[in-house]
């Protein structure tokens, strides 16, 4: 499976570090408030903490490609 797809831009950023724990650094990086503002998608939350969404989710999806599926 593709990074795009384990990772598309409608899954919240909870789900995101729950299947994959390894996005934890990159959402502290882009400084994505990931405690009280976890339940948001990723590029809603991308946007609401001022973040490029594009970037958040090419730096995410790098990750997943750096660990075995």
């Amino acid at each position: 499976m593709t990074p795009e797809v384990r990772i598309p831009a409608t899954m919240t950023v909870n789900e995101a570090i729950r299947l994959y724990p390894q996005t934890i650094a990159v959402f502290n990086a882009f400084n994505i408030d990931a405690c009280c503002g976890g339940a948001a998608m990723i590029e809603e939350a991308a946007l609401r903490d001022g973040a490029d969404p594009e970037a958040l989710l090419a730096a995410l999806r790098a990750v997943l490609e750096e660990v075995p599926s």
